[in-house]
C-alpha cells in the first residue's frame, strides 16, 4: 500500500473501509435501514502528534443528493491539511469524496487528490455493482477490476458501519469487513471491546469501542495499535481515534460538530 502522511485517512481505511460481502453479479441491490446520518451533517477533527496540533479534517455531507448511476447519493466530502509546523515539513492537503448510495450505503462513484510533500495522486473510482466491477480511472490508465458484493470505498466504510446495531454485538466480537483501495480488493478484522466515556474536544462522548486488527506494516506498532470511538447513540459518529505509530502517537479528536440526526451522547458529570 502506497504511503499516505495524513493520518486520519490512515486510520478511517482500516479502522472503517469496508462491508461483508462476497463475489458474484446480484439483480438487485440491498437496502439499508439507516438512521444514523442525514444531508447536511459536518464533523470537525484536530489531529495530535503527541502534543502538537499536527492537521485539521472535516468530513461533510452536502446539502443537496447527487444523481450517479440513476441512483440517489450522498456527496460525502473529506477535507485535510497539515497546520503549524507541519506545513513546514511535508505540506498536506488532501480531498477524499464519495458518492453513497442512499439506500444500499454502497459507493457509486469516489474521487480521491492526494497532495502531500512532492507526492501528487488523482483518481476517479465508478462502481458498478450489478457487475461487481470498479473502473478506476487516473492521469497514465484506466483499469477495470472484480470486485465483492456491496464492496465499499474508503469514505463509505464510515458510514456503513455507522448503520450498525452496536447493542446486539457481544465484547470482543469480531466483524470481518472487506474493501477497494489501491487497485486491490482486502479483508479487516474489527473486534467490539465494549462502551466507554472518552474526552473529546466537542466534550465527554459515551462511546463504542472498536479494534481494528492491523497486518503487519511500517506505520502501526502492533496488530492492536489503532482504537477508534463511536458516538454511542444513533448518530455513531468517530468521535476520538488513537493511534500508535512507529514515530509516536497519533489521536484525532473531534472538535465541532453540527447537522447531526440526532442528539448527541454527551455524558454527564
Amino acid at each position: 500500500m502506497k504511503r499516505y502522511f495524513f493520518p486520519l485517512l490512515l486510520v478511517l481505511l482500516v479502522a472503517f473501509g469496508f462491508a461483508f460481502s462476497g463475489f458474484g453479479s446480484r439483480d438487485t441491490m440491498r437496502n439499508i435501514d439507516n438512521d444514523s446520518f442525514r444531508s447536511g451533517e459536518k464533523l470537525d477533527y484536530i489531529v495530535h502528534y503527541g502534543l502538537i496540533n499536527a492537521a485539521q479534517a472535516t468530513i461533510d455531507i452536502d446539502n443537496d443528493i447527487q444523481m450517479i448511476n440513476n441512483r440517489p447519493c450522498y456527496k460525502v466530502n473529506v477535507f485535510g491539511k497539515t497546520t503549524g509546523s507541519f506545513d513546514f515539513f511535508l505540506k498536506v492537503r488532501d480531498t477524499w469524496r464519495s458518492y453513497i448510495d442512499t439506500t444500499s450505503i454502497v459507493p457509486q462513484r469516489f474521487h480521491r487528490n492526494i497532495e502531500e510533500g512532492k507526492y501528487r495522486k488523482k483518481e476517479n473510482i465508478m462502481f458498478d455493482h450489478y457487475k461487481n466491477l470498479a473502473t478506476v480511472e487516473d492521469k497514465k490508465e484506466t483499469n477495470t477490476f472484480k470486485v465483492p458484493d456491496n464492496v465499499q470505498d474508503i469514505v463509505s466504510g464510515v458510514y456503513y458501519l455507522r448503520t450498525l446495531d452496536y447493542d446486539k454485538r457481544k465484547m470482543n466480537e469480531p466483524i470481518k469487513i472487506q474493501g477497494f483501495f489501491d487497485d486491490e480488493v482486502f479483508d479487516f478484522t474489527v473486534t467490539y471491546k465494549g462502551k466507554e466515556t472518552v474526552e473529546t474536544k466537542a466534550g465527554k462522548i459515551k462511546a463504542i469501542k472498536l479494534v481494528p486488527k492491523m497486518p503487519k506494516n511500517k506505520l502501526f506498532d502492533g496488530e492492536d495499535a489503532i482504537t477508534v470511538y463511536l458516538s454511542d447513540d444513533k448518530n455513531k459518529i468517530p468521535v476520538l481515534i488513537q493511534a500508535e505509530m512507529f514515530v509516536g502517537s497519533v489521536k484525532i479528536n473531534l472538535s465541532k460538530y453540527k447537522g447531526l440526526k440526532s442528539p448527541l451522547a454527551i455524558a454527564k458529570n
